[in-house]
């Protein structure tokens, strides 16, 4: 079975990158302040994006090529994915995962220590075609009902504000990824190239993005899938993954 998904995979590959060079691109290289970052830019409402948790895969630990095999048995590739969240060692989610429409990880409004736990933290969802990036006590009040979600800490931008916490001279440099809506509806991907502080990643979201809220998903296992840039970071070993999901063209 490995081997005849591998081929059909190596068949469709050349139909699915003329297919993707046609589209606007949706990657772009973006420089802010002293760092180099991607940004990938996707319509919710005209594009699948999907949340995959390990307990979906049936893996310990997920990868892209793990997540391109399931879709492929379903029909189905990606064009786009990022780690999603943060995880236990088990890499089950350490708060809220919804997988099409399937609650498989629980809202957490714990207090302890870890960037998940910066308060305030949040969730980044999709609901009808929409998507949204809010606090978890506002989501909680809330009383949504989303098809895909992921809670990850801390928020980077909340309602226009940075991150209470960050500091525009903090000595802490990672490689950090994050989610963001444009003032249009659009959900932007991000993730640096160079290691960056907190204070100047959340600028990117709300000073050169524009978002008004921004959610940062990992620093430790950052990773990006875009065939479009050609990048694949196989190294990555994830609890939870984002991606943009098309069906094939048969």
């Amino acid at each position: 079975m490995r081997a005849l998904l591998f081929v059909l995979f190596l068949f469709f590959t050349p139909a699915l990158w003329s297919v993707a060079m046609a589209e606007p691109p949706k990657c772009a290289a973006i420089e802010h302040l002293s760092g180099r970052y991607t940004v990938c830019t996707f319509d919710p409402a005209k594009e699948t994006i999907r949340l995959f948790g390990t307990q979906t895969l049936d893996v310990r630990g997920a990868t892209y090529d793990q997540l391109n095999t399931y879709l492929l048995r379903n029909g189905q590739h990606m064009s786009f994915a990022m780690n999603g969240g943060m995880y236990h060692p088990d890499y089950g989610p350490v708060g809220l995962l919804v997988e099409n429409g399937r609650e498989t990880g629980a809202l957490n409004r714990q207090d302890a220590f870890g960037n998940f736990f910066m308060k305030p933290n949040g969730v980044f969802f999709i609901e009808d075609g929409k998507a949204g990036v809010m606090e978890t006590e506002a989501y909680a009040k809330a009383g949504l009902s989303p098809q895909e979600a992921t809670q990850s800490g801390p928020m980077l931008v909340i309602d226009g504000k940075i991150h209470p916490r960050f500091l525009p001279d903090a000595t802490s440099l990672q490689i950090r990824n994050g989610v963001g809506i444009l003032p249009d509806g659009r959900v932007a991907f991000a993730i640096s190239n160079d290691r960056v502080r907190f204070h100047d990643f959340a600028t990117l979201f709300r000073d050169r993005l524009q978002c008004r809220n921004a959610l940062f998903l990992d620093g430790s296992i950052s990773s990006l899938y875009s065939p479009e840039i050609r990048r694949h970071d196989r190294r990555a070993v994830m609890g939870t993954i984002i991606a943009v999901v098309k069906n094939l063209p048969w």
